[in-house]
């Protein structure tokens, strides 16, 4: 049964300085010879390891190591990332999601050139003094760029010392968070924080893994309490209870300033009408096609044209039905109802946007769209829109 968050630490087992010291020994020496091969470790560039850092939080590794080098190619250094207009380093990010990470990085480049003269700081408090660096990713600079003495703990850490310790309470709550922080600091070898966190990181990516824990094969198994005294390594951590998602329906335009585009009439390929979300909220900074939430009693088409109305002042026509997007996102779910509309009156202005933009369809592809836009524009090309 999970604790209570007080209780916590009353059913914690301290462990010795000796069994402490040869778990770091056992762990150190396994992550030395069997480590993966990742280009971030082939590298002591602060910039570069501070970009994987950012890219890896909320993101699998095999996903990241499809944008990591495009990125950097990209953005070879911290001056050049600062340089850049927002809009890059979104349309770089994109479908990586979580968009935040990447507004963060751009933000605190800029910072780093104005007030760090374009580098990095060693210092832990240093680091996160810098808008757009939080404790995770300071706590990760310092320690694998600087070998900084500073515990990184990430989900697959928490994992880990949930089993080594049986710590019985789901790790996002508070008081677990602060004993995970604490222990995570408490077992760090002095001058070993490089090769340690990704260690431990590395562990619960491999061996100790969400489900069926590949216990046997593990080297910190005799240390670990969850394999000593449950029958099932795996009920750790404690989950917390899964919440039901709200499911908005959405109302989304095709808006033409033409006639509907039609392949055997060039002149009639009108231009597209696309707004910008806020640099703030739910995927800041990102285009989309216009559109919004769909209110008790409306109908699609109602929808549309209010919600088009208060975000750009226009008055459209809606048209055809043009297709329907599902998409999850980690804390709702939508439904994206898709119509084709032509543009009647009004001058768009940017009313509860930040931008708008009229485009032609092949221009689509150079602009950072969310994911679910993304499907749109892939149909739209493809049915030859373009």
């Amino acid at each position: 049964m999970p604790q209570p968050a007080e209780n916590l630490r009353d059913f914690i087992k301290p462990m010795p300085p000796r069994r402490r010291g040869n778990l770091q020994k056992r762990l150190l020496a396994w992550y030395r010879a069997e480590r993966r091969d990742l280009p971030w470790r082939r590298t002591r560039d602060p910039y570069r390891i501070w970009v994987s850092e950012v890219m890896l939080q909320q993101t699998q590794t095999v996903k990241v190591l499809e944008y990591y080098a495009r990125f950097l190619e990209r953005f070879p250094d911290l001056a050049t990332l600062a340089r850049a207009p927002l809009d890059e380093v979104l349309k770089a990010w994109e479908g990586m999601g979580y968009y935040a990470r990447a507004r963060n990085l751009h933000r605190a480049a800029q910072h780093l050139v104005e007030h760090f003269r374009g580098r990095l700081p060693r210092d832990y408090e240093k680091l996160l003094s810098i808008p757009g660096i939080g404790p995770y990713t300071a706590a990760a600079v310092a320690s694998i760029a600087f070998n900084r003495d500073h515990a990184v703990v990430d989900g697959n850490v928490e994992r880990v010392l949930c089993r080594w310790f049986k710590i019985a309470a789901p790790p996002q709550t508070a008081g677990a968070k602060k004993l995970l922080r604490d222990l995570a600091q408490q077992i760090l070898p002095s001058r070993q924080a490089r090769d340690w966190n990704q260690a431990l990181m590395e562990l619960g990516a491999r061996i100790c893994t969400p489900r069926s824990p590949k216990c046997r094969l593990c080297v910190a198994a005799k240390y670990c309490r969850a394999w000593q005294e449950l029958d099932d390594p795996a009920t750790l951590p404690v989950k917390l209870p899964r919440r039901l998602l709200p499911h908005h329906q959405i109302a989304v335009g095709l808006v033409w300033n033409a006639d509907f585009p039609a392949k055997e009439k060039e002149e009639h390929r009108g231009n597209l009408l696309i707004d910008q979300r806020p640099n703030t909220g739910l995927l800041g900074g990102l285009w989309e096609f216009p559109g919004g939430k769909i209110e008790n009693g409306e109908t699609h088409e109602q929808a549309l044209r209010r919600e088009i109305r208060e975000a750009l002042g226009v008055e459209i026509e809606v048209g055809d039905y043009f297709m329907a997007v599902e998409h999850a996102y980690t804390h709702l779910r939508v439904t994206l109802h898709v119509y084709h509309c032509l543009y009647r009156s009004g001058e768009p202005q940017a009313l509860a946007c930040q931008n708008w933009r009229w485009v032609r369809p092949t221009e689509l592809k150079s602009l950072a769209f969310p994911n679910a836009n993304r499907r749109i524009i892939d149909r739209l090309l493809e049915a030859e829109y373009a």
